[in-house]
């Protein structure tokens, strides 16, 4: 697959080969710690006083996550004997180093809460009307990263009764359908079909996100099938600015697909950016409630087609563009935004054909994209227009390759699945106050150049 390169005069590299005081700064500056604060903030004048520094202690995480310190304790233990890093945290010299357990606590807090996802919000609103973020495009794709226990022992299923064979009756058959959707209706809404979601509002969709580790599965390039105990990342990145506009923590368990809706109704009303108009995936993601759900935002899906065992379409070619008599494919023209309408005209091959000159062969054939929003897309699927829109779906490749070698995507250490979302929102924000501090720092370098 084509690599899309992201020219730029100051990266994440050049970051990281600052000085540490010089990075922090950059770093810490991007990211508004007020709310935190006040979640940790005493809430009353009675009890015991607060000795601990919460400021510098949420910037020293944030430190962790980018110097790729492995564990608190060892966090603990640079702040203990190295001064610079120490002050760099925004300690002071009289300040008590927290111990392990009062992290802990810290970190208990904050899971309790949604306080980073604001925070998030808050960094993604000061990208934009700074203006580094003006994307078109959206990439979404999810990549798996595992528990730090291992699986518990399987459990051995009871044995179920052998099914009857044969046909029901009519009564057995009624009381079997009735039994299906009351099951059905009680499933968690993860569980249900994806349609289910697009009536939910987003608040309790993100509430019933399962985050408890779990097996997961996925093929890798050569066919094979690769198992993993953990959890999953879902993002939402723009193509060129290469943001995390959005991101969901789940279970390793979780479909692909499932993860989208959300992801697009968190865009829809958190990310204010009107240039937005499109949305890229895999295959993984080719359900057709996630095409309307991408209609309903008024934005245009670029997505792989999945075939699933279908039959080959009469009349068209792989790609669902018409064909002529001799089967040849009609070439994508346009799209009529008003009406909705994809334009194709006569193909090449048919200018010299006898039936066109017998008005046998159309030369323009309209088509709208809401008769399947599924097939006919804006561009048209295989078009020179969608393949170019479909590359920059590496975009979101990148970033979750960046978050792994830089930002320690693998390495979580905590059992619950509530705390290991902290440390996935932490390294989301981290990441994207570097992408802030990377561009402040490229603007003022060009602004000293002229």
């Amino acid at each position: 697959m084509t690599i899309i390169r992201q020219g730029s005069l100051f990266g994440l590299q050049e970051l990281y080969d600052l000085a540490p005081t010089q990075r922090f700064d950059a770093i810490f500056s991007a990211i508004d710690i007020e709310p935190i604060l006040a979640l940790l903030a005493k809430k009353s004048r009675f009890g015991r006083p607060i000795d601990l520094n919460y400021r510098a202690m949420i910037y020293s995480l944030v430190a962790r996550i980018s110097e790729r310190i492995p564990f608190i304790k060892d966090l603990v233990k640079r702040l203990r004997h190295d001064m610079i890093f120490r002050l760099d945290c925004g300690f002071l010299v009289s300040d008590t180093i927290p111990s392990e357990a009062a992290y802990s606590r810290m970190i208990t807090l904050i899971s309790e809460s949604n306080v980073l996802e604001k925070v998030q919000e808050t960094l993604l609103h000061q990208a934009i009307t700074e203006g580094f973020i003006t994307d078109d495009t959206v990439a979404i794709d999810a990549t798996h990263f595992e528990a730090k226990d291992q699986a518990p022992p399987k459990e051995e299923k009871p044995k179920t009764e052998p099914k009857k064979r044969g046909r029901k009756s009519k009564e057995e058959r009624e009381q079997w359908l009735i039994e299906k959707a009351e099951h059905e209706a009680n499933l968690p809404l993860f569980e249900k079909k994806i349609e289910d979601q697009l009536n939910i509002p987003l608040a309790e969709l993100r509430s019933e996100i399962p985050q408890d580790p779990q097996w997961g599965v996925k093929k890798n390039s050569e066919g094979k099938n690769v198992f993993w105990y953990g959890y999953k990342a879902h993002l939402a990145v723009g193509s060129t600015s290469q943001y995390i506009l959005q991101s969901l923590f789940s279970s390793g368990n979780l479909n692909d697909g499932k993860a989208a809706i959300p992801l697009l109704k968190g865009i829809q009303e958190h990310v204010p950016l009107s240039t937005l108009r499109y949305e890229t995936m895999d295959a993984g993601y080719d359900y057709e409630p996630i095409y309307t759900q991408i209609h309903q935002m008024g934005h245009q899906s670029v997505i792989a087609y999945n075939k699933r065992n279908e039959p080959e379409p009469i009349g068209f070619d792989k790609h669902f563009a018409p064909t002529c008599f001799q089967e040849h494919s009609y070439r994508y023209d346009s799209f009529d935004p008003k009406y909705e309408t994809l334009k194709y005209t006569r193909p090449k091959e048919c200018i010299d054909c006898p039936l066109a000159n017998e008005g046998l062969c159309q030369k323009v054939y309209k088509v709208k994209i809401t008769t399947d929003l599924r097939k006919y897309t804006a561009p048209a699927r295989g078009s020179k227009a969608w393949k170019t829109i479909f590359k920059r779906r590496t975009a979101v490749e990148r970033v979750n390759a960046y978050l792994k070698e830089y930002f320690q995507l693998d390495n979580v250490r905590y059992r619950t699945g509530k705390r290991a979302k902290v440390h996935f929102d932490l390294i989301a924000l981290v990441y994207n106050a570097s992408k802030l501090a990377c561009d402040r720092i490229h603007l003022s370098l060009n602004q000293q150049a002229a």
